[in-house]
């Protein structure tokens, strides 16, 4: 059973790459272990600094009912990577991060990879399940709140829309902003 899970897990992650069979020959038999994938298709992917993101990845295995989708770690930048579904209209405003949409290009190890500087944290499961944007928005804010107040910062508001009185955030702030709707997710 491992074995059939790996391979739909590796054809539905290969079905990214411009060449899947060369990217699946990669993973395989390749000499770096790496292919290059195209975000803004089947998926978009929002990069975290690493901190942030190792304890988000924490807190979303950890929810019930909630099936985390693929994580990325890449320790040699530092970042963590969470496979969303794709929103070409959507921004996600927050220090350190950024969104790889349509035109952008990741390299990914293969989906059993869990060692090495670049490793799945939460390996695709071949399924195209993906992290829910509203769930992982949530998660950003409650962790960020959680690393501000560890670092002797106090926590921002969590649910006033309301800025603080010198117009400065007292914390970090995490939104998520759809431009098709119109509206931002404070």
């Amino acid at each position: 059973m491992a074995l059939m899970e790996w391979t739909k897990s590796m054809e539905w992650l290969a079905a990214a790459s411009e060449d899947p069979g060369a990217c699946k020959e990669e993973w395989q038999n390749g000499i770096t272990g790496v292919a290059l994938l195209a975000a803004g298709r089947f998926w978009d992917v929002l990069i975290v600094p690493e901190q942030l993101g190792l304890r988000v990845a924490d807190l979303l295995e950890e929810l019930p009912l909630v099936e985390p989708g693929p994580c990325l770690l890449d320790t040699r930048r530092r970042h963590v990577g969470f496979l969303l579904p794709p929103e070409p209209q959507t921004m996600w405003i927050g220090t350190g991060m950024r969104l790889l949409g349509a035109g952008t290009w990741i390299t990914a190890p293969a989906p059993h990879c869990r060692w090495g500087a670049l490793r799945w944290l939460v390996p695709p499961d071949g399924s195209g399940t993906l992290t829910m944007p509203e769930v992982l928005e949530v998660a950003l804010q409650r962790c960020a709140s959680e690393l501000s107040r560890l670092q002797g910062h106090p926590a921002p508001p969590t649910h006033s829309r309301a800025a603080p009185d010198d117009g400065q955030p007292d914390g970090p702030q995490v939104a998520r902003h759809c431009a098709a709707r119109g509206h931002a997710h404070p």
